[in-house]
């Protein structure tokens, strides 16, 4: 009897999306391929990188290479400053090229173009004047991964095929809706989390209330899309204080979801088993 086909969905959440790693080792230790990927925000990275070939297991390490030392990650930052005043502050806040952050960080790892990956992947960016979602499928591999990060007030928009483009996590944040249909089963892994408190501290902080203020939108996105269709298997990490951008805490992330990986590996298994039975 053939396996059925998975899709899988990898959400936006920022440093909480490396929560995704355990999910991608499960499939490796079922000796299991997807069908296809869709991914938003950092679902994007991570999808482009077990898509074209690299295992959970080299993805841990890549992620704890690039993130486990804190003055290597401070000195890569550096490298990002702006070099001219008039490139520091655009419309009063400081803001990062995407496009910039990857090179220093990622695509060293990952092929020029869609075209060179092994699985098909669709990355959901969001068109900010047309107001709507946009499936990215081909072409620069990069630049679709540049937008589908650019998290308004931290990264800079990003111009494709004539359209400005932003933070795909804020139209689709599990976009389990975006894999193709010949799918048997989706399995998706939603790692936005929610607002927690800090330090007892009733009031977040500034910066606290605007990641959290994009928490809440895309966990009511996703709570709407699940009314009317539902992936065959949903995986969450366990809520924590990981803010978007903390990175430095890759390691205390991935000890954090490492149950995920029995528990998808399970879980998969009946979902298959299920299927099997119909």
């Amino acid at each position: 009897m053939s396996q059925p086909t998975i899709g899988l969905a990898l959400g936006g959440g920022g440093a909480r999306g490396l929560s995704h790693i355990p999910v991608l080792e499960a499939f490796d230790e079922l000796g299991l391929r997807p069908h296809a990927i869709s991914g938003a925000s950092i679902g994007a990275i991570l999808g482009a990188a077990y898509a074209c070939g690299l295992s959970g297991a080299d993805i841990r390490k890549i992620a704890l290479d690039t993130f486990g030392e804190r003055n290597k990650v401070l000195s890569s930052l550096w490298q990002l400053r702006p070099r001219k005043w008039t490139q520091m502050f655009s419309g009063g806040l400081m803001q990062f090229d995407p496009v910039t952050v990857l090179d220093l960080f990622v695509t060293s790892h990952l092929p020029a173009s869609f075209a060179d990956l092994d699985i098909p992947l669709a990355i959901i960016a969001a068109d900010y004047y047309g107001c709507s979602e946009v499936v990215l499928e081909d072409g620069d591999l990069k630049q679709a991964i540049a937008a589908s990060i650019a998290i308004p007030a931290v990264f800079r928009p990003v111009e494709r095929d004539g359209q400005v483009l932003v933070d795909g996590g804020v139209v689709n944040p599990l976009p389990f809706d975006a894999l193709p249909v010949s799918c048997d089963l989706i399995v998706a892994v939603d790692v936005v989390g929610a607002p927690v408190q800090r330090n007892g501290q009733t009031l977040p902080s500034a910066l606290d209330s605007l990641f959290g203020a994009s928490q809440i939108l895309m966990q009511t996105i996703t709570r709407e899309k699940l009314k009317s269709r539902h992936p065959d298997l949903l995986l969450r990490p366990a809520d924590d204080n990981v803010r978007v951008l903390d990175f430095l805490q890759t390691r205390h992330i991935l000890e954090q979801a490492s149950p995920l990986k029995e528990l998808a590996k399970h879980e998969i298994d009946r979902i298959i088993t299920n299927h099997a039975s119909i």
